[in-house]
């Protein structure tokens, strides 16, 4: 599998690549609906005796445009890269997305970056846009492809009735449901961070915590205690996490959450490395206990729920 970086703009020729069958998305998440047109795209490179590919743009459109500031992402763009990789594809394109690349027509964009590319099918979701304000449709497409390339259109995928999208997947970790992502991505959420320095008052209590400076690309799941796993030195271990502002103990809000780890069964020096955080389930919200004895009998409690959920998980496995 090989992963290519793009700028605009670029000097490919369609002799640069075998002919491809390549999947069109933004793909954050990689959620079933993603996985569906990648897959899609992977089929007919098999049938038709083509390569695989994927092309996935960065940053975020709305970043560029000047819509937002900045974006959280459900997959940072390595991330996204590492689970496209996983489902099978030959080739990866990820093209940054400039104001310039954006202000292609939609004609330019098709010319540039798909029959350029020596594409001989194009699979994309029934909902995707491309060119200058999204004014090409997979209704346009085969008008723009000069009959150089055919297509396959992904309809949309659905869980409850409702549209599997990247919007309802912030929308579930922003409320700490990781069964809802779980069933919208096929796999459990994690996020990566940097073991950082704390206040140190979870070890005066008999509960030590790994504090986690977060990545701050990935979205940031809804205050409160969860049960996780966490990979450290590549060995998965259980724990109890904490995202909040620890009200108990301050009444100043900061602007980010301190998320932190208590994990069982281990006690090493772990400062300045990368872990990865493996969310399972929301167990309550946070609150503002009354003294320690309070806090302590609670976080002993969350300990041992948690404890009894991956003693049930293993036994449902």
């Amino acid at each position: 599998m090989k992963v290519i970086g793009i700028e605009h703009p670029h000097s490919f020729c369609p002799e640069d690549f075998p002919p491809l069958a390549m999947a069109l998305g933004f793909f954050d998440g990689v959620h079933k609906g993603h996985q569906k047109v990648i897959r899609t795209a992977i089929e007919v490179a098999q049938k038709k005796g083509l390569k695989s590919a994927v092309m996935t743009f960065h940053p975020h459109p709305s970043v560029v445009l000047g819509k937002k500031k900045d974006v959280h992402y459900i997959t940072p763009v390595e991330e996204k890269i590492h689970l496209i990789s996983d489902l099978g594809v030959d080739y990866i394109f990820v093209v940054h997305f400039s104001k310039e690349f954006a202000n292609l027509l939609p004609q330019e964009f098709v010319d540039q970056y798909i029959i350029s590319f020596n594409v001989k099918h194009v699979v994309a979701g029934f909902d995707y846009s491309y060119g200058r304000l999204g004014k090409g449709t997979m209704e346009t497409i085969p008008f723009h492809s000069r009959s150089a390339f055919s297509h396959t259109v992904v309809e949309k995928q659905t869980y409850m009735n409702d549209k599997v999208s990247s919007t309802r997947i912030r929308e579930a970790l922003l409320e700490g449901d990781f069964i809802g992502f779980e069933q919208l991505t096929g796999r459990k959420y994690q996020t990566k961070g940097v073991v950082i320095h704390g206040e140190k008052r979870g070890r005066k209590l008999g509960f030590p915590t790994a504090n986690i400076g977060m990545d701050q690309n990935y979205i940031i799941p809804a205050t409160g205690v969860y049960a996780v796993r966490i990979l450290i030195r590549n060995k998965w271990y259980e724990g109890v996490c904490n995202i909040g502002y620890k009200p108990t103990f301050h009444q100043d809000i900061p602007d980010i959450p301190n998320v932190e780890v208590h994990i069982f069964s281990f006690d090493s020096d772990i400062y300045d490395e990368m872990v990865t955080i493996e969310w399972h389930k929301r167990l309550r919200s946070e609150k503002k206990f009354s003294g320690l004895e309070e806090l302590v009998t609670q976080i002993q409690k969350d300990k041992n729920e948690t404890l009894q959920y991956f003693r049930n998980s293993q036994a449902l496995s």
